[in-house]
């Protein structure tokens, strides 16, 4: 892999006019925007419950301010390497680090969550667990794990929200354009963190932790893969190493995630002013101590408290960047090779103690708070029980009137395989349905289904 050749405007779709001022890398971001996943992700949980009495982020704020650190990141890393490292006389290359490389990021930054289902990382595990659970149900007289290949049983009780994520940008469903989104391969490369199957995950490497595309959409992976030089990983088949612009996009999400959810806390009186600013400011004086004074300074003069937390929480951002930066181009070279097996912020964690104790308090105070943990089990519960509608209703051949019924609620852009022969093509359009759903909607469709709220039918 190589600088100069690690990105391309091509689609995996169709053909693509260069006939505008924006370059397809920006009209990526607009065409994400504008996309009804990515507006979907206003009714998904971040953290805390939705709605609420007080504003806290959801996942579509919270993707929103990733692009938007992303973009900075970018920008910085994109001048860096056209001003340092990129052939003088490459002026394509040039052009693309220094002006296109920032939208780049910022619109894999909001695409990164959008696989993600109803009730977060609680629906990726209802998803997931459904299918132990009930791999001995019988099912047209077969147990359920008997209607799929090993392969593809362990997409589904593995179930990932980053291979949804790629499924949701590049799938054509039914009655729509091909190739999804019409994304470029580059765009849709930077959100790859794990570019493996789920049959080669390894938590001891950073790009095998989690796997990244479904058994359906591996020829699409294959494409991106091939097409931009992707390395490699020999020690397992179908595997590759993380692309560049991956470590920028997982940097933004880590910066943005574990200081806003401070914030949230914050908010919502669950830490104190001085337990967020003490960390805040603990995280300044080591990455930024020659400024500490004046930040301190300016930090007093704030009295409205929510105020003051968020102007340290814009420093410590600032200064997260900044670092993010320099630590992509000191270990450039490791990163190009796919031997870096690590993340950017990670990477910081033995000169910024600051930041344990943070992740300490978050799992402490935030992650295993009350509500939180409620919404948790909650969701949980709510998708286990959809799913026990839905999957044996899209397997069952000999269907009951009441499978056929519940069948016809599945919206038509998510019933293109329904009729295949294919036990696992059937399931996961069942999962595009279901994966799909906001909390909200998931949370009344469930209510109706279980007439627990009939009345809103009549």
């Amino acid at each position: 892999m190589q600088w100069n050749t690690c990105f391309s405007e091509e689609s995996i779709a169709y053909p693509r006019k260069s006939d505008s001022v924006r370059s397809h890398f920006q009209r990526d971001f607009d065409r994400l925007i504008f996309s009804s996943p990515f507006r979907r992700l206003q009714s998904k949980t971040q953290v805390f419950p939705l709605p609420g009495s007080k504003f806290v982020h959801n996942r579509l704020t919270h993707s929103l301010e990733v692009a938007s650190v992303g973009r900075s990141l970018g920008a910085l890393v994109g001048y860096t390497l056209a001003d340092t490292v990129i052939d003088s006389d490459d002026h394509k290359t040039k052009d693309f680090y220094r002006n296109d490389l920032p939208y780049v990021i910022a619109a894999a930054c909001l695409a990164h969550d959008v696989g993600n289902p109803a009730f977060g990382h609680s629906g990726e595990k209802a998803i997931s667990n459904y299918f132990i659970n009930y791999a001995d149900t019988l099912i047209d007289g077969k147990r359920l794990i008997e209607h799929f290949t090993s392969e593809e049983w362990s997409d589904l009780i593995n179930f990932e929200g980053n291979a949804n994520a790629l499924r949701q940008l590049t799938k054509q469903y039914y009655g729509k354009h091909a190739g999804g989104l019409g994304l470029t391969i580059t765009t849709l490369a930077s959100i790859l963190k794990y570019p493996c199957p789920s049959t080669a995950v390894d938590k001891q490497y950073k790009h095998r932790k989690k796997y990244g595309y479904f058994l359906t959409e591996n020829n699409t992976f294959d494409t991106i893969a091939t097409k931009l030089g992707l390395v490699k990983d020999q020690n397992s088949s179908g595997c590759y190493y993380r692309h560049p612009f991956v470590y920028l996009v997982e940097a933004a999400d880590d910066i943005c995630y574990s200081i806003m959810d401070m914030e949230d806390a914050h908010r919502l009186g669950i830490l104190s002013r001085d337990i967020v600013s003490g960390l805040f400011i603990d995280i300044l004086r080591q990455l930024v101590p020659k400024t500490i004074v004046d930040i301190s300074e300016r930090y007093a003069q704030i009295i409205d408290h929510n105020e003051s937390i968020a102007f340290l929480r814009a420093k410590v951002i600032n200064a997260y960047v900044d670092r993010c930066h320099n630590t992509f181009i000191e270990h450039r070279e490791a990163i190009l090779a796919g031997t870096f097996n690590d993340t950017l912020m990670d990477n910081l964690e033995s000169e910024v103690p600051a930041m344990k104790e943070i992740i300490a308090l978050s799992v402490e105070r935030i992650y295993q708070h009350p509500h939180v943990l409620e919404i948790e089990i909650a969701g949980y519960n709510l998708m286990s029980e959809l799913l026990q509608l839905y999957v044996p209703a899209a397997l069952s051949k000999q269907k009951q009137p009441q499978h056929k019924t519940i069948m016809r609620l599945i919206p038509n852009q998510f019933t293109g395989d329904l009729q295949s022969d294919s036990s696992y093509l059937r399931v996961m359009n069942v999962l595009d349905h279901i994966s799909s759903m906001t909390d909200i909607y998931a949370t009344e469709h469930f209510r109706r289904l279980k007439g627990i709220d009939i009345s809103s039918l009549q």
